[in-house]
């Protein structure tokens, strides 16, 4: 991650151009490899050289190869997102907000292509990623436009003194994505960033580096100082470099709980703020008086979005006794029936997970679970699609266990996987407190027609999110975040500016002073 030229065949000057989606597919369904790319980080608004391999998840073969950013890079990116900051937070909120307007509308006008490269960067389905893309673009107007309103407040003193506060940019923000939302937690982490006139630096997972790279181009094209978002790859090394890094105002993490105990502890050596948005084990609460067939779409929702590669999934599915036979019935038909397969096809509801391990671990879940006295209704095997070119790919049959008890393996631990676990339950009180055993608190659910009920568990339920007769919609309006050991602070929302930004009181004395000395 230097200034040294950008290593691309002629006539390719972006990342963009050369990672066209028609480069990688035959009509859109076959994956022409070889493709090496040896540049990903995005720095000075050039493509700069960066060599672990990044896999192509849906064939199981090599998309691009990358060198970690180590000290050298780090601090130069810093540099120059400090440079770019300055300028930036001088400019009015209107100022910012036609430049993040028309970041917005450059990726809305590209969505189809940014989509097909994030299948390619992730493994997800197509139809998810167009969501995915519709909601960066979202959020980039929605900030744009609260850039806008950014004020402070006045407040009148005796003697006709006064103060005034101030919200003031934090400076260069620091970003570390995960891997199964690469773009849209790229914008999630640098809308509200650049909205508040600050700078970042993003850090998109090793699995995961092209789709952070093309938001960096997108950004420069629509005008923000260069180097005011700029893109690092690495791993663990390169995060922890970031993390201690003397110009990091504030550290912003998504991931899982163990990695978000470290980068904790390290802001807290240079006192930098954080967010930390983490892992979940949620509880989807079903009542025996719910719309039974929205109750069954909410599930498959709550667990199979992104080959089951939600932090918010709602994988503890309690289920009241009264109608288990029904809703086991049809939510084993219906998932027997989710499309698995080459991403890139429209028909697809379901493609590969990350990597052979992530693979590897959510099928060993699935042993373990059997083993513990679960059992499997469908799914849960590794799939093996009719496309030859296709068959090397991390694909998982999505799974429904049933006789699942509060204390097993697949009920406890975060699996990351294609792995719904169903378990009966008698009454609301039982419920609420076995939702709650956990020390996961980022997301929850409960079906039923009982409003005065649905209020009532929400409000006992312990985690930053309820969903009431719906699960796994975010709108970037909002606010998303956990409780316990799911993480702090706030993404999407308006409270998020609170999150990148800091209050300066202005006291104003408009007669003599007052000494004591």
């Amino acid at each position: 991650f230097h200034n040294a030229k950008c290593i691309l065949p002629a006539p390719y000057t972006k990342l963009s151009q050369y990672l066209h989606p028609c480069d990688m597919c035959a009509s859109h369904s076959a994956i022409k490899l070889p493709l090496i790319l040896n540049s990903t980080n995005f720095c000075h608004s050039q493509l700069c050289p960066p060599s672990p391999v990044c896999p192509l998840v849906s064939a199981g073969r090599v998309l691009c190869q990358l060198f970690p950013c180590g000290s050298e890079e780090v601090d130069e990116a810093m540099q120059s997102a400090q440079t770019a900051y300055l300028k930036w937070r001088k400019m009015a909120g209107m100022e910012r907000a036609r430049v993040m307007l028309e970041a917005a509308r450059i990726i809305r006008e590209r969505r189809e292509n940014i989509a097909r490269l994030e299948v390619i960067n992730n493994g997800k389905s197509v139809t998810e990623a167009l969501v995915d893309i519709d909601v960066a673009w979202q959020s980039i107007e929605y900030y744009a436009g609260l850039a806008r309103t950014l004020s402070g407040q006045h407040v009148q003193l005796p003697g006709g003194a006064f103060a005034y506060t101030i919200r003031e940019p934090l400076g260069v923000c620091v970003g570390i994505g995960a891997f199964n939302y690469p773009f849209q937690i790229a914008v999630t982490k640098s809308a509200p960033a650049l909205a508040c006139g600050n700078a970042m630096v993003f850090k998109p997972s090793p699995m995961t580096p092209v789709t952070a790279v093309i938001l960096a181009e997108i950004y420069k094209e629509a005008g923000v100082p260069d180097g005011l978002f700029c893109v690092v790859q690495g791993g663990a090394e390169t995060g922890t470099l970031l993390c201690h890094h003397p110009m990091a105002a504030k550290v912003s993490f998504t991931g899982s709980v163990p990695t978000g105990k470290k980068i904790m502890e390290m802001s807290a050596k240079g006192v930098k703020q954080v967010t930390l948005e983490l892992g979940g084990k949620s509880p989807l609460i079903i009542f025996k008086d719910c719309e039974l067939e929205n109750a069954v779409k909410g599930a498959l929702m709550a667990n199979f979005l992104t080959q089951g590669q939600v932090c918010c999934n709602g994988t503890r599915v309690f289920v009241q006794k009264e109608i288990m036979p029904q809703f086991l019935e049809e939510v084993v038909k219906r998932t027997k029936a989710i499309a698995v397969g080459d991403p890139l096809l429209d028909g697809t509801r379901m493609g590969a997970l990350i990597s052979k391990p992530q693979l590897d671990k959510a099928l060993q879940y699935v042993s373990q679970a059997k083993a513990e006295g679960g059992k499997v209704l469908c799914g849960g095997d590794p799939f093996v699609p009719s496309d030859p070119k296709l068959k090397g790919g991390y694909f998982m049959s999505p799974c429904v266990l049933d006789n699942c008890r509060d204390d097993m393996t697949c009920v406890k631990e975060e699996i990351f996987g294609p792995v719904m676990s169903v378990m009966p339950f008698d009454t609301e009180e039982e419920v609420i407190r076995r939702a709650n055993n956990t020390t996961y608190g980022l997301a929850s659910g409960v079906f039923t027609r009982d409003i005065s009920r649905a209020h009532r568990v929400a409000e006992n339920l312990e985690a930053g999110t309820c969903y009431i007769n719906n699960y796994n919609i975010s709108p970037v309006e909002m606010p998303f975040g956990g409780y316990k050991n799911s993480g702090f602070g706030r993404e999407n929302g308006q409270v998020t500016i609170e999150y990148y930004s800091q209050l300066k009181t202005v006291v104003v004395e408009m007669g003599n002073v007052e000494s004591l000395f």
